[in-house]
């Protein structure tokens, strides 16, 4: 079993916002690869599927955002995973829009999100999959411009990166963590 977690905040006005683009990618998953209807379950909505031959979990967690970690710590041990078995989508306003980044371990690097699953798991050993948001503009708060809405123009090029990232999560759980990163992550 697989446990892929995409982050964000519950309820419509947070719906295509930048720091909803884990929910994003779980929706584009869902429709793929589901394999059940959606239901309630870890303090958040989870979907079956199949991913690359690998049985997964797709979990929102609708704790928000800074909250997450409750519900990913839930899912984990209802079904006794190890953290290798975990992949957290997540946005980054480290990365150019629509770059992907994925990673086996490491810091938050500020991302509130995965802070909170770092510490209710107790190590920072699990994948994830951070998705360029960019940086806010000079006269933007980090907060606000997190929960702003994207530009029609960003539209565009998100709904490509969530594209790839779907297609980035399918190949971590059916081929795993280093085919992703050799696939996905930007060549320097």
């Amino acid at each position: 079993m697989k446990l892929v977690v995409g982050l964000g905040n519950p309820g419509r006005k947070y719906v295509g916002t930048r720091h909803n683009v884990g929910f994003a990618v779980l929706e584009e998953l869902s429709r793929r690869h589901a394999t059940a209807s959606p239901r309630k379950g870890y303090e958040g909505e989870v979907v079956e599927a199949n991913l690359g031959g690998q049985r997964a979990l797709l979990l929102a967690p609708h704790t928000y955002m800074n909250r997450s970690g409750q519900s990913v710590r839930q899912a984990v041990d209802f079904y006794k995973l190890e953290p290798a078995d975990v992949l957290v989508v997540c946005d980054d306003m480290s990365l150019p829009l629509g770059k992907l980044r994925m990673r086996t371990k490491g810091s938050d690097g500020g991302q509130k999100g995965l802070s909170d699953i770092i510490r209710h798991l107790g190590t920072d050993a699990f994948a994830r999959l951070r998705i360029g948001i960019d940086r806010p503009p000079d006269n933007w708060e980090g907060a606000d411009y997190v929960l702003a809405k994207f530009t029609k123009q960003e539209q565009t090029e998100m709904a490509i990166a969530v594209q790839k990232a779907a297609d980035a999560v399918a190949v971590w759980a059916g081929e795993g963590a280093e085919a992703c990163m050799n696939r996905f992550n930007p060549k320097s």
